[in-house]
Formats: C-alpha cells, structure tokens, sequence
C-alpha cells in the first residue's frame, strides 16, 4: 500500500470513528474482520478518494452494515 492509500485509509478510520462513536482501533478492527479494508477500500481507493467526505462516511456505514459489524 502506497502513502496515499495508506493516508486515505487513515482518514476513513478518522471519520468513521468519530460518525461512529467508536475508537479508531475498533473501526479498524471492524473494517480488516468484515474484508472491507483490503476488499473495498483500498481496491477502490481511486474513486473514494473522490467522494465528499459525508458521502464517504455514509457509504461506508451503509457497507459495515451489510457485511454485519454494524446493527441494521
């Protein structure tokens, strides 16, 4: 994983966290358990990486909630 990714990554974790309420090592934990860290996320690093912020977020509590680490 390059810096940006690696940056990017970070940042989601960030935004994610404090949307969340949860610790930034939970999210992470959540996201590496679910296969949405190296499965979407990073894969899909060229257009997230586009999205507003609060779309992020978004798409990405709706995806965590999918994949079951997150209540319906």
């Amino acid at each position: 994983m390059d810096k940006k990714v690696l940056e990017f990554v970070t940042y989601c974790i960030g935004k994610l966290s404090a949307h969340l309420k949860l610790s930034q090592q939970e999210v992470y934990r959540r996201l590496l358990s679910s296969g949405i860290l190296y499965g979407y996320i990073v894969p899909s690093y060229d257009v997230l990486h586009t999205f507003s912020s609060r779309y992020l977020v978004e798409d990405l509590t709706d995806y965590m909630r999918e994949k079951g680490v997150l209540p319906a």
